[in-house]
């Protein structure tokens, strides 16, 4: 299985010092996990847009789905959310009100320690609209300060690629799927705080 790493930040966090913070052991393990979008709202994505996560086995399922949603910008997060792993087991979050299905495994109490080099998993955002990701570990751990810059105190995004297509399929603020698309008026429109922006822009 792949190993998900990038170049693109060593010699920036080696001139930071890095190699004082990496002689210093941790406690957690860090483990990269690639996501790809494969389908959502009826439709299927390709070349499927994806994000690398920097995540520590301590980080939970919860904290996870946080990372993805923010990585593949999802601004109304009223809707549930889901993964299930390999084995069939389905995490998720869990209300006491609400769920009487005990076959979901809380999200907040499960840990990243749970899955395994190279396992591939299933992540759901938005049940309606099934947006669904493939989601692969890789296959040795990662060094956060090696790979990403620094520790982050959650699953964060460090690579990615893709366009990542609008939650609800809106291409502008105003789109309610029959207004036309307005014209383009260039950057006319804009306030004139560059050289070519605003009414009297150069042409």
């Amino acid at each position: 299985m792949t190993e998900f790493r990038t170049q693109s930040r060593r010699t920036g966090a080696r001139a930071r010092g890095a190699s004082r913070r990496l002689s210093r052991p941790r406690p957690d393990r860090w483990i990269s996990i690639q996501v790809e979008l494969v389908e959502g709202r009826g439709e299927r994505c390709w070349p499927r847009p994806g994000r690398i996560f920097a995540a520590a086995t301590v980080h939970s399922f919860a904290q996870l789905a946080t990372a993805i949603d923010d990585a593949f910008a999802r601004w109304d997060r009223s809707h549930l959310h889901e993964f299930t792993l390999g084995d069939g087991t389905r995490v998720g979050t869990i209300d006491p009100e609400l769920d009487d299905d005990d076959s979901i495994v809380d999200e907040q109490n499960l840990s990243l320690a749970r899955l395994n080099p190279g396992e591939q998993f299933i992540y759901v955002f938005d049940f309606g609209d099934d947006w669904a990701h493939l989601c692969t570990v890789g296959g040795s751990p990662i060094d956060p300060v090696e790979t990403v810059g620094l520790v982050p105190d959650r699953p964060l995004a460090y690579f990615g690629w893709g366009a990542i297509p609008d939650q609800y399929g809106r291409a502008w603020s105003a789109d309610d799927g029959d207004t036309s698309l307005p014209p383009d008026p260039g950057l006319r429109d804009l306030p004139a705080l560059r050289p070519d922006w605003g009414p009297g822009r150069r042409s």
